[in-house]
């Protein structure tokens, strides 16, 4: 069965997708299919989908989670500005109980930090954070403002429109596809084909994900939320890899647009600059964050005393944790050894564990609890 062939049926329900796709026929060989987004990982797992696809089609879960690739040292920073300075300190909820190296009677998280009596405030949006620096003119405010695009483009958004004079931001923005396109140069390639996240693509738009198929000869379809708008989007990537014609679809037309959001993409270039940064536990990604143009709300100038690039193990995952290959794709949740036992979403040791963007905290809430191995 070809995209022609279903033209004109109804193909609004689940169900007829997932007959689609069986309908292409058997495939040569394995096909792995490495998803960009959080939010599809969730769908994909909550819904079962894994158990109903063809048994030579492989989902992998990978670089969804803008909780998980925090710096650990931007952690850190915003735990020592929290503790150790009469601010309150803003973040996203996921942000507070993500652990950070640190020795025995130090706080490890944000949240910890606020149980010693650090004013730390959960918020859900940028606007939340200004709406409180505005209400406390007498009090600092910093936002600690951790995301992926999505996230940054409010941001962007806000900061274009002014910062009140009592708050400054802690930026720890990055962009995805670039890590996508590390993955692919670098030689251990571990899938055949991508779904890409429409969320991102609508802000940024469907052309900047065209280099993977482009120039990698990957199928590539991006995709929306629903189990429909997900399978769709896998029917188009096993119908160009059985054709052998790999292509860039886009199958979420209603949001996304070739070019995105000009607004949006506009605002982030005003008021970011793109430079090479750290993703926790896999290192520099070139071109893959956003630093802030000016650097009179900029909190790492004005607490660059609490700098500590020699602390012991700044940057690392906690021992023994895999989740930055879970990340890169390079494993699944179940193949880290701690996965369920010393990590649990009530006690999270890494990263992906705690956001429920992460794959760890998703195939958890989907009743996957136990690890597949013993050792790393």
């Amino acid at each position: 069965m070809d995209i022609t062939t279903i033209t004109g049926m109804n193909m609004n329900r689940a169900e007829d997708w997932l007959r689609a796709i069986h309908g292409v026929g058997p495939m040569s060989g394995p096909l792995r299919v490495l998803n960009v987004c959080g939010g599809h990982e969730r769908t994909i797992s909550l819904s079962g989908m894994r158990d109903v696809l063809p048994d030579t089609l492989e989902l992998i879960p990978g670089p969804g989670c803008p909780v998980c690739v925090c710096p650990e040292e931007d952690i850190h920073l915003a735990i020592r500005i929290a503790s150790e300075h009469d601010v309150t300190l803003v973040a996203f909820g996921d942000m507070l109980r993500v652990p950070a190296n640190v020795p025995k009677g130090y706080a490890r998280s944000l949240e910890a930090a606020r149980a010693s009596g650090a004013d730390v405030v959960p918020v859900a949006s940028p606007a939340e954070a200004w709406r409180l620096a505005e209400a406390r003119p007498e009090r600092h405010v910093v936002f600690f403002a951790a995301g992926f695009e999505t996230t940054m483009a409010p941001a962007a958004a806000a900061i274009a429109q002014g910062v009140p004079k009592n708050l400054s931001l802690l930026v720890s923005g990055r962009r995805t596809w670039p890590v996508v396109q590390m993955l692919l140069r670098s030689g251990e390639v571990g899938f055949e084909g991508l779904v890409a996240p429409g969320h991102v693509a609508t802000v940024m738009g469907a052309n900047e994900w065209r280099f993977v198929s482009a120039d990698h000869q990957l199928p590539t379809a991006i995709a929306g939320f629903t189990a429909e708008h997900l399978l769709a989007a896998l029917f188009e990537v096993v119908q160009q890899h059985a054709q052998a014609r790999p292509a860039l679809a886009n199958r979420y037309p209603e949001a996304v647009r070739p070019e995105g959001n000009p607004t949006a993409r506009a605002t982030l270039n005003q008021v970011f600059e793109v430079t090479d940064a750290v993703w926790r536990g896999i290192g520099i990604v070139p071109k893959s964050g956003y630093v802030l143009r000016e650097a009179a709300y900029d909190a790492r100038v004005r607490f660059a005393h609490l700098l500590d690039a020699d602390r012991k193990h700044a940057g690392a995952m906690p021992p023994g944790c895999r989740c930055a290959d879970v990340v890169l794709g390079k494993t699944v949740p179940t193949g880290c050894p701690l996965y369920g036992t010393a990590c649990t979403p009530n006690e999270p040791i890494g990263p992906c564990m705690v956001s429920d963007e992460g794959a760890c905290h998703i195939w958890w809430a989907s009743g996957k609890r136990e690890a597949e191995c013993a050792a790393p």
